[in-house]
């Protein structure tokens, strides 16, 4: 069985898009879909990138080009107007519900990336995430106490360096073996890769 390597932040709308596509992706193509969770701030500044939205006619390019994919993908995205969105404690919690429970970690993530590209929320209020985290069914305290573990630290930070060491630059990036491809607008090069 082939894997398909999931690198993404949530802060990220590009990795929103491709986490609505590549679980049936990789169902298609009987392929397992792998989650590594990395701070995206962390990988910009180790590679002296920065988010588009920083430049400003890309920034507003890059909205409208979002809002295109997802009426190809038939979802929905609404252009949160918080972002940039700190997503530290967002990216911890992940890391520390993956180490424990997988299945924990996909609702996690589902409740998450809803609440930033669907509702849309300010995923960097302490407040919000925990009404957020509730109404999604998830124990705000267990959460809370994850993003405060040093092992739980220690691994993001680890997956985070690791990730720039294989060459990632930036989010959405997928991996099919050693082929790397970044953007959520390649998917279809993971779709040839996997066939």
């Amino acid at each position: 069985m082939k894997n398909v390597e999931f690198y993404f932040d949530f802060g990220s709308p590009a990795s929103y898009l491709a986490w609505t596509q590549l679980p049936a992706i990789a169902a298609q193509h009987d392929a397992r879909l792998v989650y590594r969770p990395v701070l995206l701030g962390g990988i910009h500044k180790a590679t002296n990138n920065a988010s588009p939205a920083t430049i400003a006619s890309k920034g507003a390019w890059m909205q409208v080009d979002l809002a295109r994919f997802a009426r190809r993908y038939g979802v929905q995205f609404r252009y949160n107007p918080h972002f940039p969105i700190n997503t530290l404690m967002l990216m911890r919690a992940a890391t520390g519900l993956q180490m424990q429970d997988e299945a924990l970690f996909l609702q996690y993530v589902d409740v998450v990336y809803r609440a930033m590209w669907e509702q849309p929320r300010n995923m960097a209020d302490p407040t919000t995430i925990a009404e957020v985290l509730a109404a999604g069914g998830l124990d705000v305290s267990l959460l809370l106490q994850l993003t405060e573990s040093p092992a739980v630290k220690a691994k993001l930070k680890e997956d985070t360096e690791a990730a720039v060491a294989r060459g990632l630059f930036g989010a959405p990036t997928m991996f099919v073996g050693n082929e790397m491809f970044f953007g959520q607008d390649r998917l279809d090069f993971v779709k040839e890769a996997l066939s």
